[in-house]
């Protein structure tokens, strides 16, 4: 076996967004123009840390710098309520969701919930040519 394929290949990124859907922050999609506007979407994720990892951080936080556990903790559930948000927003018929955000707060000390929400929509590709910028 050579070393070439004894090397994994790099795995895709598991956080990345849907493909079949887009999703941004901001309020409109750049190159495309919205046709319907089919109003609020969300997704929503309450996770517990669990005693194991409440332990390890307690005793990590004594040291300072970053704890680990809960930064991936946090990523997975993040990723996991945008695929939640993409499932709500697709089942109301939008192809697309704009002004998405996140608000995250902590329940009975030991529970994460993470909203990640914005405006489902349907668009379509914008085919009229740019017009010349003028300051006059």
């Amino acid at each position: 076996m050579t070393a070439a394929t004894a090397t994994p290949l790099a795995s895709p990124n598991p956080y990345a967004p849907p493909t079949d859907l887009i999703i941004v922050t901001t309020p409109f999609v750049s190159g495309y123009h919205v046709t319907r506007m089919i109003g609020a979407t969300f997704g929503l994720i309450v996770r517990s840390r669990g005693l194991g990892q409440n332990l390890f951080a307690f005793f990590r936080a004594w040291g300072g710098g970053e704890i680990k556990v809960y930064t991936q903790l946090l990523e997975r559930v993040r990723h996991e309520a945008i695929e939640r948000l993409a499932a709500h927003a697709k089942s109301l018929g939008a192809n697309a969701v704009v002004a998405v955000g996140f608000d995250t707060s902590e329940m009975a000390g030991a529970m994460t919930e993470v909203l990640a929400y914005g405006t489902a929509v349907v668009v379509e590709p914008d085919t009229t040519p740019a017009q010349p910028v003028s300051l006059h």
